[in-house]
C-alpha cells in the first residue's frame, strides 16, 4: 500500500523497536544499517524515501504484516528478508520478540546503480518482496552485519561494494563482461592506483574510483578484482598497511599520526589491519626493526 492510502489502524500501535548497533559513526554514504531488538506486538512503519530490507535474525517468530495492500502470515526464520520499496507503508504484528538487520538503501545510491547495469526500463526495479529466501543475498547480508558489529570495521568501501552488490542482486542485474575486456587497460589501472596512493588519508568511494576507468561501479569492481587479484576494499587497506609500515619505520611521526595519514580511524584500527596482514602490530614491527639495527 502506497503512502497515499493509509494502512487501516485497527489497534494502537504497542511495539518498540531499540537500535542495538548503527552504522551512523562508520562513515557510510547513501545507505546504512541498525540492528533492531524488536518486541511483540503491533508495528507501523511510514513510508520513507529510501528502500528498506529487513532480515530476520534468530529464532522462528510468527508475523502477520499488511503492505502493499497484501496480507501475509507467515513464521519467520533466519535469514527471510522483506524488501519494502521507497514510498510504501505498512504494519506487522510479532507474536513474540525478535531481532532484525536493518538495511536503508537510498534511493540515489539504488538508481545509479540500476542506470549503471544499462537494464531496460521497467526490468530493473526494487519490488515489494516478502520473506525472500536467497542465500546469495543472505550471505551479502550477513557479510555486511559483520562490518556493523566489528570492533574494528573495515574501510567504508567495502560496505559499498555490499550494499552495491544487494541491489544488484535485489533487481537481478548481475553485470556480464565484454569477451574482449575482462581486466583494466594498463593505463587505466596505473591510473586508479596511483589515485589511491594519493589519497590513501582520505575517505576512497568506489564511485569516483569507476569514474576515474570510465565505467560503471558494478563493471569496475569486477575488472579490478580481475586485474589487481583481489577486491577494491581490499586492495585499499592492504596500500594503507604498507604506507604505514614504511612511516612507522621511518620514526618520524607518532602511531596516532600515523594512522590518520594513512586512512584509518584511529590507532587501534591501524594495528588491527598490521596484524590481520603482516602478522605483526605496530610495537612488534618497530622492536624487530630496532633488534636488526642492534
Amino acid at each position: 500500500m502506497n503512502a497515499v492510502t493509509p494502512i487501516p489502524q485497527l489497534q494502537p500501535h504497542s511495539g518498540s523497536r531499540i537500535a542495538l548497533r548503527s552504522s551512523k559513526t562508520l562513515g557510510w554514504q547513501g545507505f546504512g544499517a541498525e540492528l533492531l531488538n524488536v518486541s511483540a506486538g503491533l508495528h507501523r512503519i511510514p513510508a520513507f524515501k529510501h528502500h528498506r530490507v529487513g532480515v530476520h535474525v534468530g529464532a522462528p517468530v510468527r508475523a502477520r504484516c499488511l503492505c502493499n495492500e497484501r496480507r501475509h502470515v507467515r513464521i519467520q526464520a533466519h535469514g527471510d528478508a522483506d524488501v519494502i520499496p521507497a514510498g510504501l507503508d505498512g504494519q506487522w504484528n510479532d507474536d513474540a520478540a525478535c531481532t532484525i538487520f536493518s538495511v536503508w538503501i537510498g534511493e540515489e545510491f539504488a538508481q545509479r546503480t540500476v542506470e549503471q547495469l544499462a537494464l531496460k526500463p521497467g526490468s530493473a526495479q526494487l519490488r515489494p518482496q516478502f520473506q525472500m529466501r536467497d542465500p546469495r543475498f543472505q550471505h551479502l547480508a550477513w557479510a555486511l552485519r559483520a562490518e556493523l558489529e566489528a570492533d574494528d570495521a573495515s574501510d567504508p568501501l567495502y560496505a559499498e561494494s555490499l550494499c552495491t552488490a544487494m541491489v544488484v542482486r535485489l533487481i537481478g542485474g548481475a553485470p556480464t563482461l565484454d569477451d574482449r575486456r575482462r581486466t583494466l587497460a594498463p593505463g587505466t589501472a596505473a591510473r586508479v592506483i596511483e589515485f589511491i596512493d594519493a589519497h590513501l588519508d582520505q575517505r576512497l568511494t568506489l564511485s569516483e574510483l569507476a569514474a576515474l576507468a570510465d565505467l560503471s561501479v558494478p563493471h569496475f569492481k569486477v575488472l579490478f578484482r580481475e586485474t589487481l587479484g583481489m577486491p577494491v576494499h581490499r586492495y585499499v587497506v592492504q596500500r594503507r598497511v604498507e604506507r604505514a609500515k614504511t612511516l612507522l619505520l621511518q620514526g618520524k611521526l607518532n602511531a596516532s599520526q600515523i594512522a590518520l595519514d594513512t586512512g584509518f580511524a584511529h590507532q587501534s584500527h591501524m594495528a588491527h589491519w598490521m596484524g590481520r596482514l603482516l602478522g605483526v602490530t605496530p610495537r612488534e614491527l618497530l622492536f624487530a626493526s630496532r633488534d636488526r639495527t642492534t
